[in-house]
């Protein structure tokens, strides 16, 4: 038998599910709130002392604001201890660490969702009568699928610099997170050498502080790049690139960096039946109310947009699904659109 009743449930702990959380508890309306991880699981992979693109009051939630020391943009450490500052503040229950596995609809297009979940000792459900997925866009990394990327020395996520002081480091990618991690990786005295797969880096596409930075060590050669280059083959001390017009190369590497982006994990939106557009696996919602193809289940935060090859949904937009939502769980009219925004990709 389930084990509680709610009115309604979030999946997901990011910043936009806690600010689910905040509203709905402002609001008195029972809910129950669960992740597969700690809460801002996204933001803790960062590198340490990475910081975010967007400026603190774009990314700061429930009207608590964002500080940091120095009046600039937050950190990841920051970051991380002001949703945890928010959580405390609000006294949410969030059950973390029990992700969610399986979605039910019982008793037709009114009924109630069991949800299903594994918390750390066995198995719970859970009957409510809304839902709101806000799980976000970058569950997990994109795959080269070449030979090798499984070896021990491989990764698709950058962590310490410290880690390849003195080691020579590939990066295979183009985007701002590789570029952010060769620049960091170079500075702490590793030995860095990049691949992309097109003619040049784009600008537009690369943070404004890095840019210059970047451009001046592939320039002098500090930072050697292989364009119009792809791996085929990752072994223990290299990688195996295939490049235009050159043929196979072989890059010596004691650590490679897969940057090459990340995929949303949308297995609940399909156990639950929510209908799912294009490669991008981008689920169907009216705009206004966030509810999606499925009766009494919403979308919230980067989920809307599944996976992207070019960024457009980020936290800073995602404000408005929380009013939203809210709007059509209490009968009020919804809020209009925000202005559209535009930055580089992550």
């Amino acid at each position: 038998m389930p084990e509680q009743d709610a009115k309604v449930a979030i999946v997901g702990a990011g910043p936009i599910g806690i600010e689910l959380a905040v509203a709905l508890k402002k609001a008195g309306i029972d809910y129950l709130h669960f992740d597969s991880k700690q809460i801002g699981y996204t933001v803790s992979w960062f590198a340490p002392q990475t910081r975010f693109f967007s400026s603190n009051e774009r990314i700061a939630i429930a009207g608590v604001p964002l500080v940091t020391p120095d009046q600039s943009k937050s950190t990841r450490e920051q970051y991380l201890a002001y949703l945890r500052s928010v959580v405390t503040q609000f006294d949410l229950k969030i059950h973390a660490y029990e992700p969610v596995t399986d979605i039910q609809r019982q008793g037709g297009e009114d009924g109630q969702f069991l949800l299903t979940t594994r918390p750390r000792a066995g198995e719970a459900q859970y009957r409510v009568d809304k839902l709101i997925l806000a799980t976000g866009g970058t569950a997990r990394a994109r795959s080269l699928g070449i030979p090798g990327e499984n070896l021990p020395h491989v990764s698709h996520y950058f962590a310490d610099p410290h880690e390849y002081f003195g080691q020579r480091l590939h990066i295979i990618g183009g985007k701002n997170s590789a570029v952010e991690a060769a620049l960091r990786a170079q500075q702490a005295g590793a030995l860095v050498s990049m691949s992309h797969r097109r003619p040049e880096f784009d600008s537009a596409r690369i943070k404004y502080w890095l840019w210059p930075e970047i451009s001046g060590l592939i320039q002098s050669g500090r930072i050697p790049v292989h364009f119009n280059s792809r791996p085929v083959l990752i072994r223990p001390d290299r990688v195996i690139l295939e490049q235009e017009r050159i043929g196979r190369i072989e890059v010596p590497a004691d650590f490679v960096l897969a940057l090459i982006g990340y995929e949303a994990d949308m297995t609940l939106f399909l156990r639950a039946g929510v209908e799912l557009i294009g490669p991008g696996e981008v689920p169907k919602y009216n705009p206004n109310t966030m509810e999606t193809t499925v009766p009494g289940l919403f979308v919230a935060g980067t989920a809307t947009a599944g996976t992207q090859n070019r960024f457009g949904v980020f936290i800073e937009n995602c404000h408005v699904h929380v009013d939203r939502i809210m709007a059509s769980l209490t009968g009020h009219t919804p809020p209009a659109a925000p202005s559209p925004l535009e930055r580089p990709e992550s």
